[in-house]
């Protein structure tokens, strides 16, 4: 099987390509409510972020990857906040596509995403990102 990525990389110059999640079932999991356009943000640790010297930009385009590093999807981010995880509203939770799209279920969740990466706390910040799904695979 061919990989794609080059060409897409050829195609979005400027674009990262990544998966989303901490596990390959994850990264099939929110990939396919991206395709479904289900899910239209995300959020991750603003000081993760910095660390990696990889803050996004609204315009910028992302390669969207699987849990087997297949690129699957092209998004562009239209939006960018900087929200504590203790202020995330329901509507930021709901645009994130997962479980039952509730508040409830978002920081339960998420409260677990980020006590594995080891950064969890209710006054982190956390740098959520909108964007518009532009290609599937």
């Amino acid at each position: 099987m061919n990989n794609p990525l080059p060409c897409l990389q050829q195609k979005y110059p400027q674009a990262s390509a990544w998966s989303f999640g901490d596990s390959p079932e994850m990264a099939d999991e929110l990939a396919a409510l991206v395709i479904a356009g289900i899910k239209t943000a995300s959020c991750g640790s603003l000081q993760a972020y910095q660390q990696e010297n990889d803050l996004p930009a609204v315009g910028d385009f992302s390669i969207i990857l699987d849990g087997r590093d297949q690129p699957v999807a092209v998004i562009k981010t239209t939006a960018l906040h900087i929200i504590r995880f203790c202020d995330v509203t329901s509507e930021l939770a709901s645009k994130e596509g997962e479980g039952d799209r509730s508040l409830a279920y978002w920081r339960h969740e998420h409260q677990a995403f980020f006590s594995r990466e080891g950064s969890y706390t209710e006054q982190m910040e956390l740098l959520f990102s909108e964007f518009q799904l532009v290609e599937t695979l």
